[in-house]
């Protein structure tokens, strides 16, 4: 696992220079506190930081093939480099190292841009071709791995980080916020692709190759499943290929010349995991584990009985509200606004693996794939209400909704059945969206101050394509147009919620602490084969089950209380922590004269908020954290302090944070 970043210029003297190199490098360290490299000629630069896990004397990069004209700087693991190796050594290559990154150059040579098809893993790439003055960059088929660029008339850049451009002079990475991504920001809680926060600067989308030539850039989707796909097969069979697929995933993904452990929560999908690595192990797998002082929000005894049934070594951890004292490190690592509040626990969940482990795997994907989402079972309930004649879906998001008070605490049944109410006589589209924001259109609306409004407008104006943050979900739900509404939902996950939220949380969340995360739900084969499951492989509303097929096909890595507990997610109790130890924090931040003055939202929306969720009367705990986090974030990227341009600015409190550039671990 490592960092990259890198340029590549049509005239001379359009490329960094030295020095800005090797900031950009600098700026990547967290994620590779091992090694560096670099590699320049007059028409590209390629940087590079290691985390040592494979071929440890012999992985540095940048990484040339044997006449030094293809340039690889590559972060990831490609799990099928032994055959990939032995498929070229066939074709006469020669190879020197002992890893996964030198079959790139090698491999790029035989296919062009076309070679990430043949990849099995999670990556971003960079290939310069010295000879075609050629830069090829591409990015895993489910987004893993982060990549993002700038491109100008006389050059692109690139990076795994945009912390990483962010070095650069504001000459050459203007530091422009875009209000349409502000916007989409506040929707879903985070930025989705193609967008970043900065106007001009691009996430290369998962699955996809950007080939830059003479200026000119084309974009193309290498991977792309048949979404509308359904194999009808017995379940006995169903359950079969899915244990086959997904235990070769991960005896594949155990590949490590370091220590290996796996995060465990105590749900289904981390526990299989867990399962399948203790029977291809030979000795005890380590497992890690995080909860809180809150029990509607903590899983740790869970997490203890599956380790005990499955015969792990495990370790756990707890987290208290002086976790926020964690947040300035967290919002400098994390390069955009990020809302999902389980980044914190995921943070130190990375920051006590690592002392343990340099490699973690990890159950993610398993809810998108198999249906584990408790808005899945919303959905189909709402797919059957609306098939009722009467009117009876608009009755309950009306008057039956309107007469269940409001819960002022997030994990409640009264705040579930109130939100289903709410949406269930809504479109598809608009009842998802509901379902998936804190801010709807309407909150939006009134939050924002007329400067910025009239800023969001003229965006507008400029793409009206883009103009309603809905479109986005909108696109990921008709591309299964032909499957049922609840696959509809589970594929639009994947292609949105999970790459921008949960895919990013994890990366950014354990490569600040060096930890590289793996995940065997992300293989791409047991994807495809997850996707032409019919729905009732994943869901039964009838009998209230979800993940059907994973309980069946993996029933003997499962203990019977975990198969049939409810889903309890990954969140933090910050209902209760804004209304009790962390609430001055929490003013002290948002209605500091720095943060009113951005002219972004209005003084008095955001007073009511914290007023109203301070003496209960209702829940903004995650509102309140989407502004709080997007108000570090300004302060850690694009306010400068004193001798450290880009760096942070002093928070009240206990949310004192460093001042160095990259604030320390807390």
């Amino acid at each position: 696992m490592c960092g990259i970043c890198g340029a590549a210029w049509t005239t001379s003297g359009a490329g960094p220079t030295d020095a800005q190199l090797g900031a950009m490098i600098a700026r990547l360290e967290h994620r590779g506190p091992d090694d560096l490299g670099l590699f320049r000629d007059a028409h590209a630069a390629l940087g590079f930081r290691r985390l040592s896990i494979l071929d440890l004397p012999g992985g540095h990069q940048p990484m040339s093939n044997e006449d030094g004209t293809i340039h690889v700087a590559f972060n990831g693991e490609i799990y099928n480099f032994p055959e990939l190796r032995n498929r070229l050594e066939a074709r006469g290559h020669t190879l020197r190292s002992a890893g996964d990154t030198e079959v790139i150059s090698h491999l790029y040579e035989d296919e062009g841009p076309g070679f990430p098809r043949l990849l099995r893993g999670m990556f971003a790439i960079a290939v310069w071709d010295a000879p075609r003055k050629r830069l090829v960059l591409t990015r895993d088929r489910l987004g893993q791995k982060p990549l993002v660029y700038r491109v100008a008339p006389d050059r692109i850049l690139f990076a795994s980080e945009l912390k990483a451009l962010l070095t650069l002079p504001e000459s050459d990475l203007p530091r422009r916020i875009d209000p349409l991504s502000l916007d989409r920001y506040l929707t879903y809680g985070y930025i989705p692709h193609p967008r970043t926060i900065l106007q001009d600067v691009h996430k290369l989308p998962p699955a996809h190759t950007l080939v830059w030539h003479d200026g000119h850039v084309e974009l193309h989707r290498y991977w792309e499943p048949d979404w509308n796909l359904e194999i009808n097969r017995p379940v006995e069979q169903d359950a079969e290929y899915l244990r086959a697929t997904l235990s070769d995933a991960v005896r594949e993904q155990m590949a490590a010349d370091v220590p290996l452990g796996a995060f465990l929560s105590g749900g289904i999908d981390s526990t299989i995991i867990v399962g399948l690595m203790q029977r291809h192990a030979t000795h005890r797998v380590k497992t890690f584990s995080i909860g809180f002082d809150d029990p509607a929000f903590d899983e740790t005894s869970y997490a203890r009985m599956a380790a005990e049934f499955l015969g792990t070594e495990h370790h756990a951890f707890v987290v208290k509200p002086e976790a926020w004292e964690t947040l300035p490190g967290l919002a400098w690592h994390f390069d955009e606004p990020f809302a999902d509040s389980s980044a914190l626990p995921t943070w130190h969940v990375a920051r006590m693996t690592r002392e343990h482990v340099t490699v973690a795997l990890t159950g993610d994907a398993g809810d998108e794939l198999f249906g584990g989402y408790d808005r899945y079972r919303g959905i189909a309930l709402a797919e059957a209400v609306a098939k009722v004649p009467g009117g009876i879906g608009r009755w309950l998001g009306g008057p039956v909704a309107r007469s269940l008070p409001a819960s002022s605490r997030a994990k409640t049944k009264l705040r579930a059945a109130k939100r289903w109410l709410e949406a269930v006589g809504l479109s598809p589209t608009a009842r998802y969206l509901r379902w998936m924001t804190s801010f709807d259109e309407e909150t939006r609306a009134g939050l924002y101050a007329d400067p910025f409004l009239e800023e969001l407008t003229q965006a507008a104006d400029r793409e009206p394509d883009e103009a309603d943050p809905a479109l986005v979900l909108d696109r990921a739900l008709n591309v299964a147009s032909d499957r049922d509404p609840v696959t509809q939902a589970m594929v639009a996950d994947l292609l949105t919620y999970l790459p921008g939220d949960l895919l990013t949380k994890v990366d950014i969340a354990s490569m600040a602490h060096g930890l590289e995360c793996r995940g065997p739900f992300l293989d791409h084969r047991v994807v495809e084969l997850a996707l032409a499951l019919p729905l009732d492989r994943k869901l039964r509303l009838s009998k209230g089950r979800s993940k059907v097929i994973l309980k069946r096909a993996f029933a003997d890595f499962i203990p019977p209380p975990i198969r049939t507990r409810s889903k309890m997610g990954f969140g933090v109790p910050i209902d209760r922590w804004f209304r009790g130890d962390l609430r001055d924090e929490l003013r002290a931040v948002l209605l500091d004269p720095v943060s009113l003055g951005r002219d972004l939202f209005r003084p008095e929306a955001i007073e009511r908020m914290i007023a109203e969720h301070a003496d209960g009367r209702r829940d903004h705990a995650y509102r309140l954290w989407a502004l709080l986090m997007l108000e570090l974030w300004f302060r850690h990227h694009l306010d400068p302090s004193p001798g450290h341009p880009n760096g942070p600015l002093a928070f009240p409190s206990k949310m004192q944070n460093s001042t160095d550039t990259n604030p320390p671990i807390a």
